[in-house]
Formats: structure tokens, C-alpha cells, sequence
């Protein structure tokens, strides 16, 4: 709790003098000699983080000095029920795609009779950790941890109890500075079911000979894609080639090589799977350099629907889209209704059906 602190002396500005800034976290961190997020977690009375009784001193000594006050706006929620939702984002609030995570969560939230609160952290550890505290502060009935692209993130510090759910990415509790709690209810695209879907759509048009540029390894997304990719070759009885599985790195350039090289093949594909659609777009470019037609030479699909690439790609492009509003919207559902399920919840990735795609020339 806040020590009791002496009354800042007030003296009169000179007329047209500018008005003095007001102090900052920042500043009272560097006068305290601790972190940013050191400082919010003590300011904000986070419970459940070990700090030092000396370093608490420390802070709130300098936040008295500086004349810095903890956000009022807190302090008169302290004890109410907000029905304020979080949404603490790294850079999806600026993805042209991904923020679609928002608008679904939002459109729940309102349902709901919540307000949704968007906070961007830009991928700083620090701001993560000032929103917790904030919505903690504010006593949030929860919080939304949302990620650009899907992957594993590190959880902010000061969690505590709070309750939370993961958007597009999956975190460790332990050492996370989560405490005990459980594994945070997860959210997320279904990579394999896509992947599935994306190889048996061809299939169902006639390709056996179907090649797919994946994305690079390690990244969930080219993980599940492949798997889904074999798996709809097996059960339809087509024999996996490694001759026609390449790894890209989600860009133009990798992809167009990969394709140029699968066409030279001495039995080349009738069709590709590119693991999203900026690798398909590289694939069209091949295509065309090497004077074959799409879809009558050689079938493309994509991954992710980009809708600023393949509503506009000639011819354009069937796709794969990620179920980004849905699982904004899925998210909310989950955080006010308390589920806590055990696994990952996985959400369908649809087809996007557009003019890439033909049955195989005789």
C-alpha cells in the first residue's frame, strides 16, 4: 500500500510560461533506479509479485518527489464491477488481417453488454505489463491476450487471478509470472483442418500430382499445414512425394524459385498449394514466366485470404482464410462464461473459392 506522503508544494507559473510536464512511469523508475513495469507493479498494488519491501519504498519515495499519481480513473473503479473486457495486442491492432480478431471480440463483447478496451503493446514486454495492472486496477471482468500470427508469447507479469484467454498464440504458465494458475484457455485456427481442406480441394478436382511450398519450420502454422496436406493425400490414397513438399519463408521470392523448380521436374505437378498467399502470389509469377496458364495448365490455392492479394491476383485466388473475427468472437464467449477447457480450443479454417482452380488437362 502507498506510504503517506508529504503535500507537493504549489508556487505560482509566470504568465506565458509552458506549463510543467507531467511526471511520467518513466521518470519515476529512473529516480527509483528500477524497471517500468516494476514501477506500474507497485503503483497499482499488484498482488501475488514478489518485490522487496525496500524496492516498494523505493518507488513510491520517488513517485512522492515527482508528484506522480496512480490513474484516477482506477482508483474510482476500485471495488465496482466495470464490465470492461481487455484486449492487450502485439500489432494486430495495425495488421490489415489480423485485426479482424478485434472486430469479432468487439461485436461479442457488445452482445454481452460489455465495452472492450484495445491495448497495443507493440511487442513491449513492459506495456504488457502496465495494461494487466491497469485492467487489473480497473477491476476488468477479463482479459484477451491476442497475437498477430500464430505462435507462442510470453505472458505478461501480474496476472494473478485475472481472468484470461489466448487469441492465436499458446504460453507456458510456469515462469511466466502467471503464479499457480492452470494453462490459460486457448484459442486458435485449426492449421491441420486447413491444410486438409486446401490438398482435398484439389483432390476433389482431379489433381494427384500436388505440390506444396510450405512456410519455414518451426512456425505452428507450417506444422499443421503439412500434417493436414499428408493426411488428405493418405486418406485418398495418393502416396506422399518429398520431390513436391519445398520450404519457403512466407515471401514472393522463395516461392517463385520453388515453382519454377517443381514445373522443371520430369513429372510435374498439376497443381500447388502454397502455405499462404503471398508465396502464391511468387507461384504465379513462375507460372507465367514459364508461359503457363492458370488454372488451365497448372491449379493454385493459397492460405490465409489476404483479401488485398487474392481478390485482386489474375485469375484470382482460391484460398484458405483464417477464422480471425471468429475467434475474437469465441474468446469473449469463453472469458464471461468462465470455461476453462483442458485443450486448445480449434476453430475451422474455411475455403474461399475464387477462379484458381481446374481440373487437370487430359
Amino acid at each position: 500500500m502507498p506510504r503517506s506522503e508529504s503535500p507537493t508544494p504549489v508556487t505560482a507559473r509566470p504568465a506565458g510560461a509552458p506549463a510543467p510536464r507531467r511526471p511520467r512511469q518513466r521518470d519515476v523508475a529512473e529516480l527509483a533506479g528500477v524497471s517500468r513495469t516494476t514501477v506500474s507493479l507497485v503503483l497499482n498494488d499488484v498482488e501475488g509479485v514478489a518485490i522487496p519491501e525496500e524496492t516498494r519504498q523505493r518507488v513510491w519515495d520517488a513517485a512522492a518527489q515527482l508528484g506522480f499519481q496512480p490513474d484516477a480513473l482506477a482508483r474510482s473503479l476500485r471495488g465496482a464491477h466495470s464490465n470492461i473486457i481487455g484486449l492487450v495486442t502485439s500489432e494486430i491492432a495495425t495488421t490489415p488481417y489480423a485485426v479482424a480478431i478485434i472486430k469479432g471480440a468487439q461485436d461479442a463483447a457488445f452482445e454481452r453488454g460489455q465495452t472492450l478496451l484495445v491495448i497495443d503493446t507493440e511487442g513491449e514486454q513492459a506495456a504488457a505489463a502496465d495494461a494487466v495492472a491497469r485492467l487489473r486496477q480497473w477491476r476488468a471482468d477479463g482479459l484477451i491476450l491476442a497475437a498477430d500470427y500464430h505462435r507462442r508469447v510470453e505472458l505478461p507479469p501480474g496476472l494473478g487471478d485475472l481472468p484470461a484467454v489466448l487469441v492465436h498464440c499458446f504460453a507456458d504458465v510456469d515462469g511466466s509470472g502467471a503464479g499457480d494458475r492452470p494453462p490459460l484457455p486457448t484459442v486458435l485456427p485449426d492449421e491441420e483442418q486447413g491444410g486438409r481442406l486446401a490438398t482435398q480441394t484439389l483432390l476433389d478436382a482431379g489433381h494427384r500430382r500436388i505440390a506444396f511450398v510450405n512456410g519455414p519450420d518451426g512456425f505452428p502454422a507450417s506444422t499443421g499445414r503439412l500434417k493436414g496436406y499428408r493426411e488428405a493425400l493418405e486418406t485418398a490414397g495418393v502416396a506422399y512425394d518429398a520431390d513436391l513438399v519445398r520450404r519457403g519463408d512466407w515471401w514472393q521470392g522463395s516461392a517463385s524459385r520453388h515453382a519454377t523448380d517443381l514445373m522443371g521436374l520430369d513429372d510435374p505437378p498439376t497443381a500447388i498449394f502454397c502455405g499462404n498467399d503471398w508465396m502464391a502470389m511468387g507461384a504465379y509469377d513462375s507460372l507465367r514466366e514459364l508461359g503457363l496458364s492458370i488454372p488451365r495448365d497448372v491449379s493454385v490455392i493459397g492460405f490465409d485470404n489476404r483479401v488485398e492479394i487474392a481478390d485482386h491476383m489474375r485469375p484470382r485466388l482460391s484460398t484458405v482464410a483464417l477464422p480471425y473475427r471468429a475467434m475474437g468472437h469465441e474468446a469473449v464467449g469463453m472469458l464471461l462464461d468462465g470455461e476453462q477447457p483442458a485443450e486448445p480450443v480449434l476453430l475451422e479454417c474455411p475455403l474461399v473459392t475464387r477462379d484458381s482452380i481446374a481440373p487437370p488437362r487430359a
